[in-house]
């Protein structure tokens, strides 16, 4: 992985863990960089229904039409001639600035099912959506950014080859190990900031995704 591509894997890593972990905090356990642990919340709801099931019902749908409209855009822009990568940190950066934007007009926050709450969600969720969808569109050669399950699986894997001699486990673990590290430090770095400063918290990812657009080649 070139260090261009490292960079980016680190700094969008530490954004996901970041921003999920804020997220989880503020948003009663909303998950808003997958939605893996959202289905969990769900079934949870099911047995032991509770305010926040709405937030976690709205979000699928919202996550689903992210992720399908940044396809559409990714796709304008390829065949304008756009620069596609930085268009989409731009489009994330726009909807993680409007959910700061919700969350201020939402304070205090002191229930799931408020409307400015839901909506807060909605959006982070969204943002991070583009984030999925632009990882797995435009940066196929970089290490998964969002979900670390399969990172942390492979990076097992490959730690046990390296150490019986395999050269090119060695190499794929230096690509996977920092995003990992990167996520883990994000979700620390996460939860100080909402003990902190709450949902200006969230302006962080705003600013770190200025920069990665201001940064893109492509």
């Amino acid at each position: 992985m070139e260090r261009g591509d490292t960079k980016q894997s680190v700094a969008l890593g530490f954004l996901a863990g970041y921003v999920d972990t804020l997220g989880f905090i503020g948003l009663f356990g909303l998950f808003t960089a997958h939605v893996t642990g959202n289905f969990v919340l769900l079934g949870r709801g099911m047995a032991q229904p509770a305010p926040d099931i709405w937030l976690k019902l709205l979000v699928f749908p919202v996550f689903v039409l992210g992720v399908a409209l940044a396809r559409l855009l990714i796709l304008h822009w390829e065949r304008s001639g756009s620069r596609q990568l930085r268009n989409s940190l731009l489009l994330q950066t726009l909807l993680m600035t409007a959910s700061v934007a919700c969350a201020w007009l939402a304070t205090p926050v002191d229930r799931p099912d408020a409307p400015l709450i839901m909506l807060t969600g909605m959006l982070c969720a969204g943002a991070m959506a583009v984030q999925n969808a632009y990882g797995k569109l435009l940066l196929g050669k970089v290490a998964a950014t969002t979900v670390m399950t399969g990172n942390v699986t492979q990076l097992v894997i490959d730690l046990v080859d390296t150490l019986r001699g395999d050269a090119d486990a060695r190499a794929r673990l230096k690509k996977l190990v920092w995003p990992v590290l990167a996520f883990a430090v994000g979700c620390i770095s996460g939860a100080l900031a909402f003990m902190l400063a709450g949902f200006n918290g969230l302006l962080l990812p705003c600013a770190l995704l200025l920069w990665l657009a201001c940064a893109a080649s492509d």
